[in-house]
């Protein structure tokens, strides 16, 4: 198999049309997005949008472990500390939220088979896809608040879209979702058992698209086709659904410390919950101020907007932020001893948050002001 960052195949589909296939090809790294696995991806679904022949987009990840398990932190963590943090945070993220709003955007159906771990820059590629694909090995999290970042990848805007609280207890907790949860909490769309791929593919080339130029003829193909496969009965056991009401106790407070305080002191025996709790001891208190700041801000905003101030954001926490801490914690020395930099969530005074929110561009200048 060939090194490239992204593979990419294009296959005849039974009526002379194409289904445009693409591979994150680093499952070494789990399928950790890099810039030039964005670059990659990005230009190719351009060029299939504007060709009449590709009728779909099939997005997957290489290996058995992983569709994509984050961005690319740890080459943000070494242009920070070569002093370039800020310039190739900016090129990074730029590029990332710009291909993740294409990928909301895209004019044609674009699967994304969300196998395996699919978390932080993983969840962004897979939010905006037209048909989202989950299997019994799927694990979703948004988990930035271990490594001193916060739920991007416009979740400020889609975070917004569920229950009310539970995004919030999602970013604050980093709580790690099965394909059942996914599929109730909307970050899902289908169930297919991860031994039907092949045969769902082979299902798809095979079907009759008619006129391939219309769009919603296409969709409607496209789903009969994942009728045939879907199979509900095979998903696992929901973990977070049936603790739905409890979470949003533990979130329906006035402000990220209280809500941190309610979840941290939470007293519930259930293994899932005690999981989260410990996440969120752990974690990064200005993160937590984060998350909380950015779902507030964004539960009218559109998702352009959140893409914009994310951008902000998260190039604020390589300039800034504990985003270096979180990652050399984690990821380099690998000793999980993080020093971050205030003692809790409710000790992180509001100029530090003013700072972390103030713009760095206005509305000429913002990389994405284009979207």
């Amino acid at each position: 198999m060939t090194d490239a960052p992204v593979l990419f195949e294009e296959r005849p589909t039974r009526d002379g049309c194409l289904i445009g296939v693409a591979t994150l090809n680093a499952p070494r790294s789990l399928n950790a997005l890099s810039l030039a696995m964005i670059e990659q991806l990005s230009a190719r679904l351009t060029r299939w949008a504007d060709d009449d022949r590709v009728v779909a987009v099939w997005l997957e990840g290489a290996g058995e472990k992983s569709f994509c398990a984050g961005g690319d932190v740890v080459a943000l963590y070494k242009a920070i500390q070569a002093g370039e943090g800020g310039a190739f945070a900016e090129t990074y993220f730029t590029g990332e939220y710009g291909l993740d709003h294409q990928i909301h955007c895209f004019p044609k159906p674009l699967l994304v088979w969300g196998d395996g771990i699919v978390m932080g820059g993983g969840m962004g590629l897979m939010a905006g896809g037209g048909f989202r694909l989950v299997t019994e090995a799927s694990l979703m999290a948004m988990p930035e608040i271990t490594i001193g970042l916060y739920p991007d990848i416009g979740a400020s805007w889609f975070l917004n879209r569920m229950p009310p609280g539970i995004g919030a207890y999602l970013g604050l907790t980093g709580a790690q979702l099965n394909a059942r949860d996914a599929l109730d909490l909307g970050l899902a769309d289908r169930f297919v058992p991860r031994e039907s791929r092949e045969a769902l593919l082979e299902a798809l080339a095979d079907a009759d698209y008619g006129e391939a130029d219309n769009t919603q003829l296409v969709h409607a193909v496209v789903s009969q086709v994942l009728d045939q496969f879907e199979d509900r009965g095979q998903a696992p056991a929901a973990q977070l659904w049936p603790q739905r009401d409890h979470i949003q106790h533990l979130t329906a407070c006035a402000t990220p410390a209280d809500a941190a305080e309610r979840i941290l002191d939470d007293t519930h025996s259930d293994a899932w919950l005690a999981a989260n709790r410990a996440r969120l001891a752990a974690g990064c208190p200005l993160s937590a101020q984060l998350v909380w700041q950015m779902i507030e801000r964004h539960s009218r905003a559109s998702l352009a907007d959140a893409f914009r101030e994310e951008l902000n954001l998260s190039v604020q926490c390589c300039l800034r932020g504990d985003l270096a801490e979180g990652v050399r914690a984690l990821l380099i020395d690998k000793d999980k001893q993080p020093r971050w930099s205030h003692a809790s969530v409710g000790k992180v005074p509001k100029a530090d948050i003013d700072a972390m929110l103030r713009p760095l561009w206005n509305s000429q200048t913002h990389p994405l002001r284009n979207l």
